[in-house]
């Protein structure tokens, strides 16, 4: 079977290398793609997670310098995948993110750190339930960019009218939530009772079961999902300790990656080609339907923003063996405004 590569929407780091890093070189940036491309990965938006207003800057400019002076980023990265800090700071929601520098969504802060950069930010996750939510909704997407919602309490009326504002995507869905949730009047279910909204999965069996995993995908339809790692600099690597954003991190021999002595998980450590052969294994999609929820699925949610950045992409070509590993046959290319 071929296809075209895979495109991960959300990637925190790979192969020890952290995305989130102020001093992420382009050496280290060609490291992490290489090792992505050998698991059949064309495509990316780096992703940056919650931090202060300065931590943000640094660590923005410094994924762009990395970007424009490596070899691989030139053809593999479009844009970013800003996730927070305009996220839900109580308890369980908040996730690994530091919910002391959490804010309301802020237009000009984002402004202000996308005009020094090269690449606009593509994606930007937030709470629509927080002051302003909106407004800012309205905003990034008059300018093009696409809104995911996650570590997020919205109910039933808040995701609607956040998606009728323009949020589009659900940021792995079933995750950045307490263990608790009230019965039926959660945010959970309001997402996916949500049509316009795109579920983002990470099918790694550690943030999903996999049974609930395949009930999430039966409930939105294979074509309504799209499967991304979250991964963070553990992934590809052995099981150790590691520094994620500031902050230590565990990868156990299971795969799972946590902070030592918290609860929940951190991000994970999963190849998305081995999560499109979790997809398989366990029933959940066939292979033509898990691949594609990796790679076609993954860059149709960005088809608007990419058209408005005047992005475009040929995401090269992979090859399947009988046992879903990729082989790349095709490398991938990029031309955009701001070469």
């Amino acid at each position: 079977m071929r296809s075209e590569g895979l495109f991960d929407l959300q990637v925190n780091g790979y192969a020890g290398v952290d995305f989130n890093s102020s001093t992420l070189t382009a050496r280290d940036l060609d490291h992490a793609l290489e090792a992505m491309l050998a698991d059949g990965v064309t495509g990316c938006l780096p992703t940056l997670i919650t931090a202060s207003p300065r931590d943000l800057e640094e660590r923005f400019l410094a994924v762009d310098a990395a970007v424009r002076g490596s070899r691989l980023g030139q053809l593999m990265v479009p844009g970013y995948h800003l996730e927070g800090p305009f996220l839900n700071d109580a308890p369980g929601y908040c996730g690994c993110h530091p919910p002391e520098v959490m804010s309301d969504p802020d237009v000009e802060l984002v402004a202000r750190l996308e005009s020094k950069l090269s690449l606009p930010i593509m994606l930007i996750t937030l709470a629509p339930e927080r002051a302003g939510a909106f407004a800012a909704i309205r905003h990034w997407k008059s300018q093009g960019k696409t809104l995911g919602i996650s570590h997020s309490a919205a109910d039933f009326k808040c995701v609607a009218e956040a998606a009728e504002a323009g949020l589009t995507l659900s940021t792995h869905l079933g995750n950045g939530l307490p263990q608790t949730l009230p019965k039926l009047e959660n945010t959970l279910l309001a997402q996916l009772a949500e049509p316009r909204l795109t579920a983002c999965l990470i099918p790694d069996g550690l943030h999903i079961p996999p049974e609930a995993l395949r009930a999430l995908v039966r409930l939105k339809g294979p074509k309504n999902c799209v499967l991304v790692t979250d991964a963070v600099l553990a992934a590809a690597m052995p099981a150790g300790i590691y520094n994620f954003g500031g902050m230590e991190v565990a990868r156990g021999t299971d795969g799972r990656v946590t902070q030592p002595g918290a609860m929940g998980l951190a991000g994970s450590a999963l190849q998305l080609d081995q999560g499109v052969r979790n997809i398989v294994a366990w029933s959940i999609a066939s292979p033509g339907e898990a691949v594609g929820m990796a790679s076609t699925a993954a860059r149709s949610v960005l088809a608007d923003t990419f058209k408005a950045h005047e992005v475009e992409i040929s995401p090269g070509e992979i090859e399947w063996d009988d046992n879903l590993k990729p082989r790349l046959i095709r490398k991938p290319e990029l031309s955009r405004r701001h070469a």
